[in-house]
């Protein structure tokens, strides 16, 4: 047998069966995205049908800055690209909870991880603001008002996030 017709079987077997899965790290970001008259961008995810909610995602890294998750978390999953937006744009609402991770979802992480850290943050974008979805992540996107999104949310501290951002809720 070839050493060349070892390297290409190996090679086919490698690309059939051979899948590539990233653990997530428990830590991630929450992004409140709301316009000037307090209208809250929820989105409406891929993999889970009527699961609205506001951009969220894992750090790809846990060394990762916050705020440059929350970024990338932003573009990735709305287009838009907070770079371009006026400074102080995004804030950090110096708030994080720890809740438990969905059992159907924890397969995505180390075996045993059950809870995930979530630090939330706030984007105010202009009112003519393009929203273009990653549809590999999510399939429709809305603007509705603060109250009404707090109540949409399928996860209650999403909804939480919405009311203290926009009614500045105090613990």
């Amino acid at each position: 047998m070839s050493c060349i017709f070892v390297c290409v079987k190996l090679r086919q077997l490698l690309k059939t069966t051979l899948v590539v899965h990233i653990l997530k790290i428990p830590i991630s970001v929450l992004v409140v995205i709301y316009k000037s008259n307090r209208d809250v961008l929820l989105i409406e995810r891929a993999d889970r049908d009527s699961f609205w909610q506001s951009v969220t995602g894992s750090l790809d890294a846990s060394d990762e800055d916050l705020a440059a998750a929350a970024i990338r978390e932003v573009f990735e999953e709305t287009g838009i690209a907070v770079d371009q937006l006026p400074a102080g744009a995004l804030q950090n609402m110096h708030h994080h909870i720890e809740y438990e991770i969905y059992p159907a979802w924890r397969f995505r992480y180390e075996p045993g991880v059950t809870r995930n850290t979530e630090h939330w943050f706030a984007l105010q974008v202009p009112d003519n603001t393009s929203i273009k979805l990653s549809p590999r992540e999510h399939v429709a996107y809305q603007w509705l008002p603060f109250a009404e999104a707090a109540k949409k949310c399928f996860s209650p501290s999403n909804g939480e996030a919405i009311l203290k951002l926009l009614l500045g809720n105090k613990e």
